[in-house]
């Protein structure tokens, strides 16, 4: 059942909450909402849903307006809709009930349902069995599906494309590995994941290779991308560069000087489980690799860092 958005904008009072939305979501697709608190993720659904009035645009299902209600987490139907919103902390819904919650309404009948970050409270196990059941949801029962999240790793796992959230704006829609690994704004690259962004001044002229930069600070010359003209800014204006902590390369040894080495030290190891993050000081650039585990590293040790050119990005503000 093909979901349309044309225009949706939603104020409330004064402040703009969403400015023209367009998507279009087909049939049997798992369609990802992303971004972080207070970006317009709710109060999207809630417009999708009917239960908040637009002020301008049109959310139609098939050829027919959408917006007069739909089935709410309170069990009330209406039309061929599903809504499925964080319950209030304070309702005293623990884990086991919101699954329960979460199991019955997969049995509703309607065509396209909502989902608002679901699993506040879920164990992680039950959790992945969850996000596999909403696939089949779309794949085999042809439902569509509008899944928000804060959590990009759900995105991730379950979402065919994702549209990126910034101020009530769409900032991207695409794939999700696509938008991991190609922000298209550094406002998208700041909260899709953990990301290393400092501002640089470019050095060379906007036909070169490799384009030149300058760190603001460490003061590090590093080379970038290949970057298309417009997206390079003026030579005399800072821009912002951009390396995942995982694209980023710890050794003690010498390394290609091509691959932007520069001197760091060690100045924090954080365990997260499945990866570690090293945070680093080069000369007041502070940055952050992510390795699978940390052998014969300390804080206060010397290192050498390297950041592939074909992995840093500009980005434009």
């Amino acid at each position: 059942m093909p979901l349309n958005i044309d225009k949706l904008s939603k104020r409330f009072d004064n402040t703009g909450a969403l400015r023209d939305i367009e998507l279009e979501i087909a049939s049997g697709e798992v369609f990802g909402i992303f971004g972080g608190t207070g970006a317009g993720k709710t109060t999207l659904l809630k417009v999708i849903a009917g239960t908040e009035k637009a002020n301008g645009g049109a959310v139609t299902l098939t050829g027919e307006l959408a917006g007069s209600g739909c089935y709410l987490f309170e069990r009330e139907q209406r039309s061929g809709l599903t809504s499925i919103f964080q319950r209030d902390k304070a309702s005293g819904s623990d884990g086991e009930n919101r699954v329960k919650e979460f199991r019955q309404a997969l049995s509703r009948k309607e065509g396209v349902m909502l989902f608002d970050d679901p699993f506040c409270g879920v164990a992680v196990a039950e959790r992945d069995v969850l996000l596999q059941q909403i696939t089949k949801l779309a794949k085999e029962d042809g439902k569509t599906v509008i899944f928000a999240s804060s959590d990009f790793e759900q995105i991730a796992a379950i979402c065919d494309r994702v549209a990126v959230i910034v101020k009530g704006e769409i900032a991207q829609i695409g794939f999700p590995q696509e938008v991991y690994q190609n922000p298209a704004s550094r406002a998208v690259a700041a909260i899709v994941g953990r990301n290393n962004i400092f501002p640089a001044r470019r050095l060379t002229s906007t036909n070169a290779d490799l384009p030149e930069f300058q760190t603001i600070e460490g003061s590090h010359r590093l080379h970038a991308k290949p970057t298309a003209k417009h997206a390079l800014g003026a030579i005399n204006q800072n821009v912002s560069l951009a390396i995942r902590p995982e694209q980023l390369s710890i050794s003690f040894e010498a390394a290609f000087p091509e691959d932007n080495i520069i001197k760091a030290v060690v100045t924090a190891i954080r365990f997260l489980g499945s990866t570690t993050i090293i945070e680093l000081n080069a000369g007041g650039l502070h940055l952050e690799s992510r390795v699978f585990r940390v052998v014969g590293l300390n804080v206060g040790d010397e290192c050498m860092i390297a950041m592939p050119p074909h992995r840093i990005q500009v980005l434009k503000d």
